[in-house]
């Protein structure tokens, strides 16, 4: 069974020209409906987050000077992000809907979760909105989870480094942050060395690709470098901020991935939650949107059991070289934070 969000109106959070625009959620809308899922679908209303909600992971001062922007009637907070004044409400619907479908999920035994709303979240500071996003989503519903107790992975795939999410969990030992990303691109952050701060060392893992790098090496990253620290970690939730913009079509980047590869990282996200109705996907990047709707298609078809054929995975493609350098300089970094001779192996 697939749980996700009810549609919300987004037209009022556009800005003409930008590619992170209405037309994405319709595209998603229509890879589901691809699935022909019928009774296996449900659908729940999302809510607002309140503020305590949403103070867990930002501050109270940015809260209340971006819900004056937008209902000043908005504008360019950056060169990539905008807001209009319909855009806070929305925001907070975005923010609330994990919440709901997280709640809705633990209903029924098994269920796989799929937040599909806009603006994105993954680069949202706690105080600062950058790279399209205003609040951090998936950080809202993660936050929540680990105020309950639980340990939660989360998983960034979009093809830009989760800055916002990776900022706000540094240094939390109940959050494992996993990301593959091309880099160097846009935020700039997300090198290997990066791995959390003294309360959290090691529960930070990022997997830098370089430009070209296809399926099968990200696929190689997460087996041969994050797999064993997710299984130390034992999460209880397992989240993927799930950005299709790793597509080969997509306008702003430049891996090479396919629908079938995101259906395999699918199937390995899954691999990583401790049991069935345990993981949920949160919409990101992605902004071709014939390649959106195939991967959003593949993904969820993955992990509800659809026939959906996608396209074919990808292989040899450039990265394998990084992987092993990110491995190396992961390995540096954990044994100069713990005291060790960086020229000791880590174990």
């Amino acid at each position: 069974m697939l749980i996700m969000n009810g549609p919300v109106d987004d037209a009022g959070h556009e800005d003409p020209g930008h590619p992170e625009r209405p037309d994405r959620l319709r595209a998603v809308v229509s890879g589901v409906e691809d699935l022909h899922l019928g009774d296996d679908l449900t659908l729940v209303e999302p809510y607002t987050a309140t503020r305590a909600e949403l103070t867990r992971v930002h501050e109270g001062s940015y809260l209340d000077e971006l819900g004056a922007f937008c209902y000043e009637g908005g504008g360019n907070i950056d060169e990539d992000t905008y807001a209009t004044y319909d855009s806070w409400s929305l925001a907070q619907y975005a923010a609330g809907a994990g919440l709901a479908v997280v709640e809705e999920m633990r209903r029924h035994d098994g269920a796989v979760g799929f937040i599909a709303t806009r603006p994105p979240g993954h680069h949202a500071l706690r105080d600062r909105a950058m790279g399209f996003c205003l609040l951090n989503n998936i950080a809202v519903t993660a936050a929540a989870l680990t105020g309950e107790g639980e340990r939660v992975l989360i998983l960034d795939w979009d093809v830009h480094h989760g800055n916002g999410t990776q900022s706000i969990f540094w240094n939390d030992p109940n959050v494992l942050y996993v990301s593959t990303h091309q880099w160097p691109l846009y935020p700039g952050s997300g090198g290997a060395r990066e791995i959390g701060g003294p309360d959290a060392l090691g529960l930070t893992v990022n997997l830098p690709l370089p430009a070209g790098a296809t399926g099968d090496v990200v696929r190689q990253a997460l087996d041969q470098v994050a797999s064993p620290v997710v299984d130390q970690f034992d999460p209880t939730w397992v989240l993927v901020s799930a950005g299709y913009d790793a597509h080969r079509l997509d306008p702003l980047a430049e891996l090479a991935l396919s629908g079938g590869d995101f259906a395999a990282l699918a199937a390995m996200a899954a691999g990583f939650a401790p049991r069935p109705g345990r993981l949920a996907f949160f919409l990101e990047g992605g902004y071709d949107l014939s390649a959106l709707r195939g991967s959003v298609a593949a993904t969820l078809g993955a992990v509800v059991g659809s026939d959906f054929r996608p396209e074919e995975p990808t292989t040899g493609g450039l990265g394998v070289d990084e992987v092993h350098r990110a491995q190396s300089e992961r390995g540096v970094a954990l044994r100069i934070a713990l005291g060790s001779d960086p020229g000791e192996d880590f174990l």
